[in-house]
Parts: C-alpha cells; structure tokens; sequence
C-alpha cells in the first residue's frame, strides 16, 4: 500500500454561490466542492499558488490526496474537475470526490527497478532503457502500491520487460489493454559499433582473377 498519499490542504468555505466564490478569488482563494461518499458536499477554498502549482506539476487529476481540512476528518479525494478562465486559462473551480476502500480509480503508479546485480545484460556492459517509468493502473483506493517492482534478474542485452511479466498487487489492472514494454536491455554505443565492424569485416569483396581481368583489357 502507498506509503505517502499526498497532503491537500484546504479551507472550509463560509457560505455558497457566486457572490462566495467571487469574495473567495479575491482573496487569492480558488473556490471548490469535495462531494461524495454518502456524506453532504462540503464548500472549500485552496490557495490559489498551492493549487496553480500542483496543476503545472502534471497528473492532478489522476493523483490521490488526502485531503486535510480543519474541523473535518481527513479524507481521500480525487480530483473530477478543473474549471478554469476560458482566456487566461487559470483555475477557478474545482471539484473533488471522496473515495470508499473499495472505489476504483485510474493512478500512474512509478516503476522501481531492482535486480541489477543479477542481471548478465548489465555485466556485459550493457544499458537499461526504460520506456516507462510509472504505469497508469486501475487500483482500489483501500490498496494502492507504492511502487511496482520490476526486476532486472537474468536479463540479457536484447532482452526486454513487458507488462505481462511483472506480477501486479492484487485487484491492479493495466489501463492499456496490450502487452506493452517497461524497459529493455541494449548493447552500449561501443559494442553496438564493433558489432557493425565485425559485420563489415565478415563481408566478401569479389576479385577479379587474371583471366578475367586479360578478357577484359582484350575489350
């Protein structure tokens, strides 16, 4: 399970409508709405610096967070929406729902490589390229990984690490539905080029034997 789901902080926000959210931007506030779970909406404002930021840091609305708000017992949110000024393009509403144990939700879930020390790609001089580096998974919110282990264990260069074989925690689905690659061992720059040198080598210039070459100077 994740060790660390990000903290949101927030405000609860007096008061509802657009005469509240307008007070509220004026205040350097980004008005918003936390719903779901069974329980009534709640009425929260978040700095509009704090929010602009997470938003410029990418994956907001696929990002868990715990949401904190004072008076309230914290609770796990997503994000289901970003309104935002249709010329400066800037936040001016959001909407968050709160999340059961049991609730699905679509999270990229970083990749951790382990494993290299037994991998015979790598004593050779070989390189780990690495296509992906989190994954998007459908996860429930009680039982969401960390990480997801990929171990580089008996891989040779041309080798390569694809969905399929990396054994997910229990109730994760990839989003996609193909057998993608995670990363793949390469041969280094160097090898690569004597390898093509050796091919150059290996190849047969034909010659051209005396008779022929006597044929020819008749021409």
């Amino acid at each position: 399970m994740a060790g660390e789901i990000p903290d949101l902080h927030a405000q609860e926000r007096t008061g509802t409508g657009k005469g509240a959210a307008r007070a509220a931007r004026r205040e350097g506030m980004v008005p918003g709405i936390v719903f779901g779970g069974d329980v009534d909406p709640l009425a929260i404002n978040i700095p509009f610096n704090v929010l602009l930021k997470k938003l410029k840091a990418g994956r907001f609305k696929s990002t868990l967070f715990n949401l904190k708000v004072d008076g309230h017992d914290d609770v796990r949110v997503i994000c289901r929406d970003v309104q935002r000024d249709v010329v400066k393009d800037l936040p001016t509403h959001l909407d968050l729902m709160r999340l059961r144990r049991n609730t699905k939700i679509n999270l990229f879930i970083p990749v951790e490589f382990t494993g290299e020390d037994e991998c015979p790609g790598l004593t050779r001089g070989g390189v780990v390229t690495v296509v992906r580096n989190e994954i998007d998974l459908v996860v429930t919110a009680g039982d969401i990984p960390e990480v997801i282990k990929v171990s580089l264990a008996g891989l040779d260069i041309g080798d390569n690490v694809t969905i399929s074989d990396i054994t997910l925690p229990e109730g994760a689905t990839p989003t996609i539905d193909r057998d993608f690659v995670i990363c793949n061992v390469t041969a280094p720059s160097a090898l690569k080029s004597e390898d093509d040198e050796d091919d150059d080598a290996d190849v047969e210039v034909p010659t051209v034997g005396e008779d022929e070459a006597a044929e020819g100077s008749e021409d």
